[in-house]
Order: structure tokens, then sequence, then C-alpha cells
């Protein structure tokens, strides 16, 4: 059996929990046997840069045979051997650039920069275009017909309540469809698996073209990104994918009822596949944290209303009032950094209050190792793998009661995101009292025996299999 599979996210190319679910789920494939042939987006690097640091890197891809806006070095091409060798997967880099989380302020910041300004809705069309092209990510205004069939019309509004998307995403969106596409033609498979929104109109081009069955996995939905004010066309690109779909896998059964109730898709349509967690190496489960006179509890994750960073700092205003030998870290990037930062500033927190940006790689094992407590105060989570890292690093968690991984997490303190007393209540504990800590450590082994990739490839494997027997 060979998958067709599409999303924006693979590492090294990585900037939350989709790259590390598409890489433990393709891994997972990988191990029992199912060929992935994973189509990713992602912008060749300029000369001189280099990939981000992560736990696997890319090796010599076979890029789809397009035309790109220029021509690329072997240097810019060639990658490492990953650290993990697959067997059955093939990456193909397509050049689109798909940044879901990027602030729409980065163009005018440019344009700001070149000291030019524009008035007409044409004009800064073509400003996009010209930036576009200066970094070798030309639109092509002509689209394959499956592509055009696809795609509503107009563009994508800059912005939008809750979440910021990227000026020209929706071009990109075009893009990539568009490439995926032409690569279809000339590769053989069985079944299509798009990984969220932006992979959706790729996926049902390709659909349209080929009659595979189409699978849609859903680890995001646009309410928990922009809570009850959703940006009506992604919202639509959303419900066009899960309506094409023949299957439509969601991570947890809180996601599956959002998609069930917001979305109309009928419940026999949906399957329930959880995320799971790689263990580090060497298991280091029954490691203590290293001692120190300041207990670290840490907020890992993207800084954006979805995940409640707000809360966190609230809570910890609580917490030093009672307790004042402890450091607060905010370890990510978003577009609520500098409302955080203002916040701590009111909160008067000063020194117990750390904002490192965003980390990868062996950054991301260091701050866990550091940390004598993860706490995820989530506002709307579809699962959330990070509570399985702080895990994994012999970490003791708190976690949201609106996330997905709530259903299968149980030696865990859990809270409502908005509960900032019961939340300070419950820090308070775990960095007061030993025997708590010991027992939700010892119980680390247990909880995450319960998930790994294996299990979850697997039964998208028996979805797979489903779908091509009924074709």
């Amino acid at each position: 059996m060979r998958v067709f599979m599409l999303g924006w996210e693979f590492p090294p190319y990585i900037s939350g929990g989709l790259g590390t679910a598409c890489y433990g789920l393709t891994r997972g494939l990988d191990e029992i046997g199912v060929q992935v042939c994973f189509v990713l987006p992602t912008a060749i690097p300029f000369p001189g840069e280099t990939a981000p640091e992560s736990h696997v890197e890319l090796r010599t891809p076979r890029d789809a045979p397009v035309e790109l806006a220029r021509k690329p070095s072997p240097e810019d091409v060639l990658r490492e051997l990953p650290k993990y060798e697959f067997e059955n997967v093939e990456i193909h880099r397509l050049e689109a650039k798909l940044q879901a989380y990027a602030s729409p302020g980065d163009v005018y910041d440019e344009l700001r920069r070149l000291k030019m300004h524009v008035r007409s809705q044409a004009a800064k069309d073509l400003l996009r275009r010209a930036l576009a092209e200066k970094n070798g990510l030309t639109y092509e205004a002509t689209l394959e017909p499956e592509v055009q069939a696809s795609l509503p019309q107009g563009s994508l509004v800059m912005g939008g309540a809750g979440i910021q998307y990227d000026g020209d995403l929706l071009q990109q969106v075009h893009r990539y469809a568009n490439l995926s596409v032409r690569l279809a033609k000339k590769e053989a498979f069985d079944v299509i698996h798009a990984h969220d929104w932006m992979t959706y109109p790729a996926a049902t081009a390709v659909a349209n073209l080929t009659g595979k069955p189409m699978v849609a996995h859903v680890h995001s939905t646009e309410f928990d990104r922009a809570g009850e004010h959703p940006n009506q066309q992604v919202y639509d690109i959303e419900r066009a994918g899960m309506e094409r779909a023949a299957n439509v896998v969601c991570v947890s059964h809180l996601t599956a009822n959002i998609v069930q109730h917001r979305y109309g898709v009928p419940k026999d349509k949906i399957t329930v596949v959880y995320n799971a967690v790689e263990l580090s190496n060497g298991n280091n489960l029954n490691l203590r944290p290293i001692e120190r006179d300041e207990k670290i509890v840490l907020f890992l994750g993207r800084v954006t209303m979805q995940k409640g960073p707000e809360y966190f700092l609230q809570a910890a205003k609580k917490v030093v009032e009672k307790f004042d030998k402890v450091r607060f870290v905010l370890a990510g990037s978003g577009d609520m950094i500098r409302q955080c930062i203002q916040l701590a500033a009111d909160l008067r927190l000063g020194r117990h209050v750390a904002f490192t940006g965003f980390l990868r790689g062996s950054d991301v094992d260091k701050i866990f190792q550091m940390a004598d407590l993860y706490v995820m105060p989530s506002v709307s989570e579809p699962f959330g793998i990070a509570p399985l890292e702080a895990l994994s690093h012999n970490v003791p968690v708190i976690i949201s009661k609106q996330s997905g991984v709530s259903e299968v997490l149980t030696h865990v303190l859990k809270v409502d995101f908005w509960d900032i007393d019961e939340m300070a209540n419950k820090i308070l504990a775990v960095l007061r009292h030993e025997p708590l800590q010991r027992t939700l450590r010892q119980q680390a082994p247990f909880e995450l025996s319960k998930l790994s990739w294996r299990d979850s490839a697997q039964k998208l494997k028996d979805v797979y299999t489903r779908l091509c027997a009924s074709c």
C-alpha cells in the first residue's frame, strides 16, 4: 500500500505539534511496511542558511519536476543523512511557503522598510508578488483545472479574530495544490492523506484527478484557533475538505465532536486516532530533575490565544505570593508575546518570569530537563503532544481539561483553563510536596505505555485498507 501524504510541516521544518505528529505517524507507517510519498511545502533556504536543528533531517528529496523561480544549488537541495533511516518513505519538497502562524505585519514591515506607500489593493497585491518572487516563491496565476475546482474564490483576509495569517497564504495554498497535482500525475498510490486545512485543497484536487480515496486528518480546527469568530474562508476550506474526504481522522473525541457538530460531518465517517510521543534515547524516566534552589514551572507552546498563556501568568502571580523561590518560563513565540510581556510587567512578576522565544531541537530537551513542572493551560487543545514530551522527560504535568490529551492521561493533574485559583493551588502542591511529585513521576511510564506512534499508524492503515476495499 502506498499513501500520497500532504502535510505542511515535517522536521526540520517545524513550528509546533503538527510537524511532530507528521513525523511520528510517518515513522510508524514506515515500521509497519506502509509506503509513504510525503509532499512537503517548504522554501529552499537562502545561500548560507541552514535548516533548523531537529531530531531528523531531510535526505536528498525527489523534488517534483516543476519550474522554480530560481534554480537551487546542490547545497540547497542536498541534506545530510537522517538520524532515522526510512525504508518506505520518499519526501518530495515543493516550492511553496505555507506558514500558518506568520504575522501579516511581516509584509507591511518590509514595505515600510523599503519606504514604499501603497493605497490600492491592486498595488498591494503586486508588491506581495514582488516579495514572493524575491524569496523564490513566484505565484502561478495559471492553475490546474482540478485545483480551480477545489478552491473557494477570493483571497484570504489577513488577520482575523484570534489568529493571524500570512498575507499571501491563500496564494501559496493555490501554489502547493498546483504542484501537488503535477506530482500526483507522475506517482502511483492507493490513498490520499491530508494533514489540516492548508493541504485540503491539494488533496481534493488530487482526489478529483485520480479517483483515489481521500483522508482528511484534523489536528486543529479554526474554532480552536480563533474561538467563536473563525476566519470564514479558512472554515470554508476546512468544511469542503471534510465533505470531500472519504474518512475524517480526528486527534481526539473532543475534536471529533467539533467536527461533527460544527462542520456537519456524519459520526460514522469519523475515526479518532490519538497522537503519541517518541521516548528519549536512554529512557530517563527514573531520573530526578536537576536539584536547584529555584523551582522551574514551564509553559512550552505557541504564545497565542488558543494556548492560554495569560492564564499561566495570572496563576503565576498567585503562586509567587505564597512561594517565592520559583521561576515561570514561557518558551515559545506567537502573536500574544508582547501582550504577555506587558501582562507580566503589570502583575509585577519581575524576576519570576522568563521569556525564551521559540525553542527547537536540543534546546527543548534542555528546558524539559530543567523543569520541575509543566503546565498546559490551553483554552482549546485538540490533542496536545507537549504534555507527553514532558512526561517522557520525567516532568510532572498539569493540563487543561479542555484538551484532547486529557482523554487519555489519568495520573496527571487537570484544571479548567480559566480557574487560575485552582491552577495556582495545584502548582503549589506539586512544588511543595515531594510525595505528590514522586507519585506523578512514577506513573509516567504507565501513561506513556498506552500510546505509541506504531499503534496510531496501525489504526491509520486500517482506515486505508477499509477505504481501498470499498473503492
